[in-house]
């Protein structure tokens, strides 16, 4: 358990900024308007018994704006990659040619869009309740530094610590908002 004041406050942000850099990474993954390397780069594909990221078995580029191409590194995992990405229920459809897959990525229907931006708030919402927690527990700790036979700092440096968590809380917490309206606006977009 923490024992002073600077090292709650240090842990309480790197859980909360561990927490945003998480919801950065599946944010990625949620697709927009236009063909990204993200969508399908942290894709898993089973590969000699081992379940292994897309990006770390071929090299992924986008040709057309509508387009993914993937060059397996090893020609023998394009019918695994291919498995991985029609099972991936991203709505995308693999063509085998020669030895690359070329995906083309169709426009996204109103309703799909509106689906992928309320994933994207459910996403933001998951994250800002590990932000709380992060908070709950740091307000734990702060207290426990009042209490018992070695209680060393003051009520005020106590409540003091609370309200620098809580403004940690407030920044995080608006950054996870910024990212979700960008995403928003991004997945809306025609």
């Amino acid at each position: 358990m923490s024992t002073d004041p600077d090292t709650i406050l240090l842990e309480a942000e790197d859980a909360m900024e561990k927490g945003v850099e998480y919801l950065k990474q599946e944010l990625r993954g949620v697709r927009s308007g236009r063909a990204s390397t993200a969508l399908i780069e942290f894709l898993k594909v089973e590969y000699y018994g081992a379940s292994t990221e897309l990006k770390a078995l071929a090299a992924i580029s986008v040709p057309e704006p509508t387009q993914l191409l993937i060059k397996p590194f090893d020609q023998g995992a394009v019918g695994d990659i291919r498995k991985a990405i029609e099972a991936s229920n991203l709505g995308l459809t693999p063509v085998v040619e020669d030895k690359s897959i070329r995906i083309n990525v169709p426009a996204l229907s109103a309703d799909r869009r509106q689906q992928l931006v309320a994933r994207c708030k459910k996403m933001g919402e998951d994250t800002k309740v590990v932000l709380r927690n992060a908070r709950r527990d740091a307000n734990k700790h702060a207290d426990a530094l009042g209490k018992g036979d070695g209680a060393h700092v003051s009520e005020d440096e106590i409540k003091t610590l609370k309200d620098e968590i809580q403004e940690l809380l407030k920044k995080h917490e608006a950054e996870i908002d910024q990212r979700i309206a960008e995403k928003s606006k991004e997945v809306l977009e025609v």
